[in-house]
């Protein structure tokens, strides 16, 4: 057993209310998520408020998309706080938060961490496997397509 954490920043040429916009509601990670690209028939489930606490998401689709759910647990202009569950292809419950700090240039700086802990099998296999190098390419694709989805609509 053991904890991991993978983190990624970037920064925004975009207002923090802007990037904020963009992560508080899961309608619009489609504009940015790099897991969208995963699966072109990915079933997709929406409840509770629109965007900000409560705000909920499941998806499920093929064996890259896997099948998970995603409900905000907090949300303040500089912060959003996600509960990330995972149900396939493997179980796992991670914490995430995108914090968003003004540059003071009017842009924003972008830090996104997921942390978690790898339990009995995925475990074992997390002594093998560096959960960094398996899903901090997926953050940085991420970063830049939020990026791009800020600075092209602000």
């Amino acid at each position: 057993m053991g904890s991991y954490e993978v983190v990624r920043t970037t920064t925004v040429a975009a207002e923090p209310a802007r990037v904020h916009a963009l992560i508080d509601d899961f309608h619009a990670w489609r504009e940015w998520s790099p897991w969208e690209d995963a699966d072109p028939d990915l079933a997709r489930t929406y409840s509770g408020p629109d965007k900000g606490v409560g705000a909920h998401y499941a998806w499920s689709g093929n064996r890259k998309a896997g099948q998970g759910s995603m409900e905000i647990t907090g949300s303040t202009p500089e912060r959003v706080d996600v509960e990330l569950i995972f149900m396939k292809p493997f179980s796992a419950t991670n914490a995430v938060t995108f914090e968003l700090t003004p540059d003071g240039s009017g842009g924003t700086a972008v830090e996104w961490r997921m942390r978690g802990e790898q339990k009995g099998f995925w475990g074992f296999v997390g002594r093998f496997m560096n959960m960094d190098k398996l899903v901090g390419g997926d953050f940085e694709k991420g970063l830049a397509r939020l990026k791009v989805a800020a600075e092209s609509s602000g």
